[in-house]
Parts: C-alpha cells; structure tokens; sequence
C-alpha cells in the first residue's frame, strides 16, 4: 500500500471558514398607540437584566423614546426618561436594587464603538441595561447578544399612532425572547 503523497501546493492551501452567526430570534408586535408602545417597554423590561445591550431602529417619531419610557418603568429607575439628544447619554439608577438604565441616543455620532468609547458603554454594560438609539453599525461590538428593536410607522402626512414593532434577539440570550414576552 502506497503512503498518501502531499504536494507543497496543497500544503499551502488555507481553509478560510466564515464565522458562525449568533442565532436570532423574531418576534413582531403590531402596536396601536403611544400607551401601548410604552406597555410594551414595560414588558419588555420584565425580561431584561444586568448586561443586556438594546438597540433601537426607527425614524425620528416612531416612538423609541416612548418604549425606552416604558422600560424604565418597568425597570424601576430613577428620573425621568427623556430624549438623551443633546447629552448624548443618561444613566437612570435603580430605586428596587436592580440593573441602571443607561439611555444612549446615538444619532448625532457619525463613527463606530471609537468614536463612543469615550462614554464607557463597555464598563457599564455589566451591570447596567444599555439601550441605545440609533445604534446601528455604532455598538455592535460591544455585546455578541443583543436586541435589536425596529420600528416601523406610516409616513406622510398621517396621525396613525399604529407601529410594527420587530425585535430581533440575538445570541443565546435571547432564544426564549418569544417565550418570555407572552
């Protein structure tokens, strides 16, 4: 029996394997009014903990605010949740011993995570829930699971309250995501 023979060709070859992508989980809520935006942050923060990174996606009006509101709501946090426009970031400590509530309002910075280090997101996320709008292509690195929340509305000239709400959990985290907001 012949030995196998391997040509310096074929020693040279690299495998190149793409990385796996995190798992994610769907979930899309159709949602009538600004009230029932800012229950959903309610319940949305029922499942939320220490660590947890989420990013909202919608123009300006579709409510990320409103549902931001509603998490610190149900989070149990201090102060009043505002549009973090022009301070760029909040932080909302807990008054019931559980994580802070840190709102970040991303769309004036025009770079990635570089151009946010200096708000120390990296240091707050373990213990604190990150929420930040407009943080697409800006934060992802800081978290391999995360939620992302995009929010559709009706544009035009229109005074439809109605929302399609997606939240796209990714990472192991978030597999029960359908489960846990029933």
């Amino acid at each position: 029996m012949e030995a196998a023979h391997s040509s310096p060709a074929a020693d040279s070859r690299e495998t190149t394997v793409a990385p796996a992508l995190p798992e994610a989980v769907t979930v899309t809520i159709t949602v009538e009014s600004p009230e029932q935006m800012q229950d959903l942050g309610r319940r949305l923060a029922r499942v939320l903990a220490p660590g947890d990174l989420v990013m909202l996606t919608g123009e300006l009006g579709a409510g990320k605010t409103t549902l931001t509101r509603g998490l610190g709501e149900g989070l149990g946090v201090r102060g009043a949740v505002t549009s973090p426009t022009f301070v760029i970031a909040r932080v909302h400590p807990s008054l019931v011993e559980g994580p802070a509530l840190v709102h970040v309002d991303a769309y004036r910075l025009g770079g990635g995570l570089d151009e946010m280090e200096d708000l120390d997101l990296d240091v707050s996320l373990p213990e604190s829930v990150v929420v930040v709008e407009w943080g697409d292509g800006k934060v992802e690195d800081l978290s391999e699971d995360r939620l992302r929340v995009l929010i559709d509305r009706a544009t035009g000239d229109t005074d439809d309250d109605r929302r399609e709400v997606t939240l796209v959990g990714i990472g192991d985290r978030w597999k029960g995501l359908r489960e846990d907001l029933v």
